[in-house]
């Protein structure tokens, strides 16, 4: 495993480069609205004052005269009234219900669905080290209109309530595209590599930073081709489509995470697959 300790200078000076690297605007196209579990808020807010959704805080963007809040929902978020703070004020908006469809697969690796103690604690470090990224907010503009990161079929679509070997787990929290080892796997929009490692269930693994808590992963890949702090640009590649960690054949888990919400990758996209 790559293990990268989190250096506050390094993140100063690639978030300066990166704001450098995008347009000068103030303003930006904001993903699909879907308040849903695992979906994504987008709510007019006030200006001023600082957003925050259940004590993280909420990425804001300008489009033409109105502030919007871009709020991601986590899966676990109950249906019903939500309240966002906006400085000193609250806001309430309604997050309606969503059933995912169930996946049951077959690991024949049983480490993978039940690990060894020893394999809890690479887990529980590895958890360590990508959280680091997913809690990290810089004030830096995103660019929140993806294009796919890899060419291929969408073989498991975000959100599904997973069984392996028959044992209920954690819901799906990315998107998976199938696609042939070795295929090229490219930046969806400008980020910079702020982690990046070998880990237990994802295997070959890098995360995007993009801005304002909006944080891309990519798993399972066979090789990775950008190294801790590089600035990429969307179409950029940055590895290759892979078979480690815990998976059934090659392919791409493409997550994305916004105010440490794992949210369905398509609301960013600008066409459907």
């Amino acid at each position: 495993m790559i293990h990268v300790p989190f250096d506050t200078t390094l993140w100063s000076m690639v978030a300066l480069t990166l704001l450098l690297a995008l347009p000068t605007t103030t303003h930006a196209k904001p993903p699909r609205h879907d308040a849903v579990p695992g979906g994504v808020a987008v709510i007019e807010v006030p200006h001023p004052g600082e957003v925050t959704f259940q004590g993280r805080r909420v990425m804001t963007v300008k489009v033409d005269d109105r502030r919007l809040a871009i709020v991601g929902l986590p899966l676990r978020t109950k249906p019903g009234d939500q309240t966002l703070s906006v400085g000193k004020r609250t806001l309430t908006f309604h997050v309606s219900d969503k059933a995912y469809r169930e996946q049951r697969l077959t690991i024949k690796n049983r480490r993978q669905v039940n690990p060894l103690p020893e394999d809890l604690r690479r887990i529980s470090k590895d958890r360590m080290e990508m959280d680091t990224a997913f809690l990290h907010f810089e004030d830096i503009r995103p660019e929140l209109v993806f294009s796919l990161p890899a060419e291929g079929p969408v073989s498991s679509p975000f959100g599904l309530r997973r069984f392996l070997n028959n044992q209920p787990r954690n819901p799906h929290s990315g998107l998976d595209i199938a696609a042939p080892e070795g295929a090229p796997i490219v930046a969806p929009s400008p980020g910079t590599v702020v982690a990046l490692g070998n880990y237990f269930y994802n295997g070959n693994t890098v995360l995007l930073d993009h801005g304002q808590g909006l944080i891309t992963m990519y798993c399972h890949m066979s090789r990775i081709d950008v190294s801790l702090g590089d600035v990429v640009d969307r179409g950029d590649r940055i590895g290759a489509i892979g078979s480690t960690g815990r998976v059934t054949g090659p392919h791409l888990h493409w997550g994305v995470s916004l105010n440490n919400a794992r949210v369905d990758p398509t609301l960013f996209l600008s066409e459907l697959p």
